[in-house]
């Protein structure tokens, strides 16, 4: 089981006109912590800056995931509405392939 965030939604028509969903799924790992010891005062100085920043600007996010393209679905609106399920970005789902089959189920 793997667990993905819709990271994306776009509307899209197919090679025959049909108005469909391009559904963009990354999956999302935690990324161990690990603490750095700077060797001197003035890395330790660096490394204080730069952790201000990061709690400061939007621009430089600590991160505690790390996102991979995990899978696009390219569905009708047909197919989307036969799947069942309604797709919103940011939610978080739990994938299972097994078989011949993939499994969607809601995160909590």
């Amino acid at each position: 089981m793997v667990r993905v965030r819709v990271q994306r939604i776009e509307s899209i028509r197919d090679p025959d006109g049909n108005l469909g969903k391009r559904i963009e799924l990354v999956e999302e790992r935690i990324v161990p912590k690990f603490v750095i010891q700077p060797s001197s005062e003035e890395a330790k100085m660096v490394q204080d800056m730069v952790q201000v920043l990061q709690q400061q600007l939007p621009m430089m996010p600590k991160r505690g995931q790390l996102s991979f393209p995990k899978m696009v679905l390219f569905l009708t609106e047909g197919e989307y509405e036969s799947l069942g399920i309604d797709f919103d970005v940011n939610q978080t789902y739990e994938l299972e392939l097994s078989g011949n089959a993939i499994t969607f189920k809601k995160a909590p």
